[in-house]
């Protein structure tokens, strides 16, 4: 569904991202784990538009979409949810929700879109009329997915969905991105630095260092490597 070929970024004068090649098919949940300033969310930010590859190729679909911007991405079915949540802090839950589904002009679409963001996070209809920035850590990162979701995504990038988040929280959150795969059919790529529970949730992985890919496998394999284990796993 998405295959990312020989990606290379620069801000200025610094190689951000050098020859990054990667793909994850449909209906995969697929893990890019690395440090701090590995690259990993300029990848997500390269792929969605936000970022101009200085080389290489990312495709979506079969479609050429290298340096295609935003918006026209998002009306093709990819979402992004990013680094920090991003919420708009003075408009309510609901107001969040709905700048999710701003390319949708059908209120019964949108009613539909709601339905289905408060079944996945009931928390959220409870607070929908709270403004987003009086929320804790955990009801901001369920409003950014759920805004994401707003716009029927069928390819869905989230960028440490984890990030400040108590631990009760974190398991609730990806068990619902698990079930957001597995029932709506919706395709990821998660970047996260808790990579043991990123990793038992996906079915493969990447590890990214100094903007480079530097070993992909299957998320058992990488759970199992030594080398993965020390440096992410905690031994």
């Amino acid at each position: 569904m998405l295959e990312v070929s020989d990606l290379s970024v620069s801000y200025g004068a610094i190689g951000a991202l050098h020859g990054v090649t990667l793909r994850v098919g449909p209906g995969e949940i697929v893990t890019l784990i690395g440090a701090n300033g590995a690259g990993k969310t300029t990848t997500l930010r390269a792929i969605s538009g936000l970022v101009k590859p200085q080389g290489g190729r990312i495709t979506f679909d079969g479609r050429d979409i290298t340096g295609v911007p935003a918006h026209r991405l998002v009306a093709a079915g990819l979402a992004h949810v990013p680094e920090g949540r991003m919420v708009f802090a003075n408009l309510t839950v609901l107001e969040n929700l709905r700048m999710g589904a701003y390319l949708c002009r059908d209120r019964n679409l949108i009613r539909t879109g709601l339905e289905l963001v408060y079944t996945v996070f009931p928390r959220l209809q409870e607070r929908h009329a709270q403004q987003a920035g009086t929320l804790s850590g955990g009801e901001q990162q369920m409003l950014a997915i759920g805004r994401a979701l707003m716009s029927r995504p069928r390819f869905l990038m989230l960028d440490e969905p984890s990030l400040g988040i108590a631990p009760l929280l974190v398991k609730s959150i990806f068990e619902q991105i698990q079930k957001i795969n597995r029932e709506q059919k919706i395709t990821i790529l998660l970047v996260e630095q808790n990579a043991n529970l990123a990793l038992r949730v996906s079915g493969r992985g990447y590890v990214m260092e100094t903007g480079r890919i530097t070993l992909a496998d299957s998320a058992p394999a990488l759970l199992s490597n030594p080398q993965v284990r020390s440096a992410y796993l905690g031994g």
